[in-house]
């Protein structure tokens, strides 16, 4: 029963080290799917060995597109799918390989068949992990059965479609998404980016009520909610700019959305 872990790129020089490293050496083969890196990371994944296979592509907005092709390019019968940033522990790796070893015991005393497992993720934020805030435990579903498994392909943050029932995992998978805050501010800048144009296919003009939702009511109401009742300000001051920013995102796709309705009005 083979084991593909898949791995979308671009430019992620400083990172696939993370991702690479932690999970090369128990599976069976590496799927890369990269989007036209002009950097050294299809060297360094190259660099691992003969598992390796790379996979040039384009880079497309909604970046999900080419999680998909790491599903129609992988050949194992199992898949784990992970960002170059994030990393899978000694017990998280145990935990998987555990998994594995059941589902293909046909005379397992206890069978669970799930096509797919959520795993909880901790997200490293400036200095620290999240754990407060409505971070933690961030389900992600990330070890799947290949067959039937499909993106929808709507939303960035969507999780993929198997077909069958889910399992939930006990060790977290590690994110080390963040580690400075000018790397936090470019994803945050492409994901309002994105967010905003998702706002634009819904409408064809903003009215008043999106103008008090978006920058008024969404923000107030995520920072509260995150920093107060999920107590993000347990994580300290990485928990406050962590609920502030990711209030503002409200903000900032009003902004595009309308500079993009605008776009020669008063020129």
């Amino acid at each position: 029963m083979k084991l593909s872990l898949t791995i979308p790129t671009f430019n992620e020089e400083k990172n696939i080290r993370i991702a690479m490293d932690s999970a090369y050496d128990f599976v069976d083969e590496v799927v890369i799917i990269d989007g036209g890196s002009t950097d050294k990371t299809v060297e360094i994944v190259k660099s691992y060995g003969d598992k390796v296979r790379v996979h040039h592509v384009d880079n497309p907005a909604n970046f999900l597109k080419n999680k998909q092709r790491g599903i129609e390019y992988a050949k194992g019968e199992w898949i784990i799918q992970l960002d170059a940033d994030e990393a899978i522990s000694q017990e998280l790796r145990k935990e998987i390989q555990e998994i594995i070893a059941n589902e293909a015991t046909t005379y397992s005393l206890q069978p669970t068949h799930y096509a797919g497992y959520f795993i909880p993720r901790k997200n490293w934020f400036l200095n620290r992990y999240l754990m407060k805030g409505g971070v933690y435990p961030d389900y992600v579903l990330r070890l799947y059965k290949r067959e039937g498994a499909h993106f929808v392909l709507k939303n960035v943050h969507e999780n993929v479609i198997v077909s069958g029932e889910v399992g939930y995992m006990k060790t977290a998978l590690l994110h080390y998404a963040d580690p400075d805050f000018e790397r936090y501010l470019t994803r945050w800048n492409r994901y309002t980016t994105f967010d905003a144009g998702l706002l634009l296919k819904e409408k064809s003009k903003l009215g008043v009520g999106d103008f008090i939702s978006y920058i008024m009511l969404k923000p107030i109401g995520w920072f509260l909610l995150t920093f107060f009742r999920h107590k993000g300000f347990q994580d300290g001051f990485p928990g406050f700019v962590f609920s502030f920013f990711s209030s503002l995102r409200f903000i900032a796709i009003y902004i595009k959305a309308w500079q993009e309705l605008n776009k020669g009005k008063f020129g």
